[in-house]
């Protein structure tokens, strides 16, 4: 007699037993990914927030992904702050030569100190290649470049007709005026105030050989307070600057 084959029900695991029925939700959205390989490729955002176990294998898992973005954002925030950082250190310079220079013009007892104190300053300490510091005078003055305030209107008088600065590629003549036509022929781009304080006293440029330096007034808040203060230095050694209208 052969011997019957025994059958025996086992009795389900308690790991099988305690796991839920996947919901009909559950169900339509582990369809839809198996459908759309590429879902999270696409919306990369999403892996930061989800909770998945880490298992070994020859292809990436979610989890060594959802590292990596992190790890890729991390580094994107240490550039984002170091440029910050940068930044901040370039101001702290800017402030530093803007306070000396500033210093020296109140300190100033005649009108060669005054124009000593900018073109030295904003060619040595700023570095700037261009500078072009002119004075408003009905007669001559016995330093520094000057003219009279009706010349001035005729030829920049769109740069100077109030109180902004004005950045940008300037006009052929507009540069001859400023800088002189030899040394106006190599400026790109300038950043041009007037120096003016109950009345119009002068005018200071700087100028740069790339077209592109001086734009939008970028860059230039302490050019305005090199020339707040200017304008109120100059009337105390001008005494012949009269308002322009």
């Amino acid at each position: 007699m052969t011997d019957q084959p025994q059958v025996s029900a086992e009795k389900p695991s308690e790991a099988s037993a305690d796991q839920a029925a996947p919901t009909p939700e559950a169900e339509a959205i582990a369809a839809y990914l198996l459908k759309h390989p590429e879902f999270f490729v696409e919306h990369e955002e999403l892996l930061t927030t989800l909770r998945i176990p880490h298992q070994r294998g020859d292809t990436v898992s979610l989890v060594e992904r959802q590292l990596k973005l992190l790890r890729d954002r991390n580094i994107e925030m240490r550039h984002r702050l170091s440029q910050l950082m940068d930044v901040a250190r370039d101001n702290d310079r800017l402030f530093d030569k803007t306070r000396r220079l500033m210093l020296a013009l109140i300190d100033a007892s005649s009108l060669e100190e005054v124009v000593i104190a900018v073109e030295d300053s904003l060619r040595q300490e700023f570095q700037v290649p261009f500078v072009s510091l002119i004075l408003f005078s009905e007669k001559p003055l016995p330093v520094g470049r000057w003219v009279s305030t009706e010349d001035a209107q005729k030829a920049i008088g769109g740069l100077i007709s109030d109180e902004k600065i004005v950045c940008g590629v300037l006009r052929e003549h507009e540069l001859a005026f400023l800088y002189g036509a030899e040394q106006g022929e190599h400026v790109g781009s300038s950043a041009v105030v007037a120096l003016t304080h109950q009345g119009l006293h002068g005018v200071l440029a700087i100028g740069s050989r790339d077209p592109q330096y001086y734009k939008s007034s970028v860059g230039t808040l302490f050019l305005s307070y090199i020339a707040e203060v200017l304008g109120r230095v100059l009337p105390r050694f001008t005494q012949s600057s009269r308002p322009v209208y």
